[in-house]
């Protein structure tokens, strides 16, 4: 390979390119499946565990008739939550329209809900579908939803290994619940409860 063909790394990533990034390098552990038991046939999934748990200890939000709300145990910032067919099914195809038009319901619901329960500034919304595209369960659907406010970024993760949460997930979770039963009527979503 010529010199004249690398790339060079002086301008990576370009000062200009319009994107902002969401850098995790903490979750690396958990993409590359360290402490994962190598037999995922025998694991439950953790989305139907959580059905089958009170919804504090399963970290559910909120239930609607073909989907629910739930914590993420490994959130990238605070206040991640998803939302996941209580169907176990891998790809967003694989839902019927009545599930689809609730999932995606549902996930304005859970926007509307963090503004005005936790005020970010923004949001990552999004699906990764097939282990090769980064699901970490994926034989189980579900659309992360991640608040973000300007600077939630800081040096931590990187020098420290540590991600500062300044809410305990149980208390996250009790909050965005009581959000959602106040704001689901506004959505015409019915609860399954």
């Amino acid at each position: 390979m010529s010199e004249e063909s690398i790339e060079s790394a002086d301008n990576f990533p370009p000062t200009q390119d319009g994107y902002q990034r969401l850098w995790t390098p903490q979750r690396m552990v958990y993409v590359q499946g360290q402490d994962k038991p190598k037999d995922t046939s025998k694991k439950e999934c953790p989305f139907c565990a959580a059905q089958k748990k009170t919804d504090e200890e399963g970290l559910i939000i909120w239930h609607g008739t073909h989907v629910f709300a739930i914590m993420n145990l490994y959130p990238y910032n605070v206040g991640h939550l998803m939302i996941c067919p209580y169907r176990h099914v891998g790809m967003l195809v694989d839902l019927d329209d009545d599930e689809l038009f609730e999932f995606e319901k549902a996930t304005t619901l859970a926007i509307t809900v963090m503004k005005e329960v936790s005020h970010p500034d923004g949001w990552n919304v999004g699906i990764n579908q097939g282990e090769v595209a980064g699901a970490g369960v994926a034989g189980h659907l579900h659309q992360h939803v991640v608040p973000r406010w300007e600077g939630d970024s800081n040096f931590m993760p990187i020098t420290a290994g540590t991600r500062t949460m300044p809410i305990l997930l149980g208390k996250q979770r009790d909050d965005y619940a009581a959000g959602f039963e106040h704001l689901q009527g506004d959505f015409n979503l019915p609860s399954r409860n």
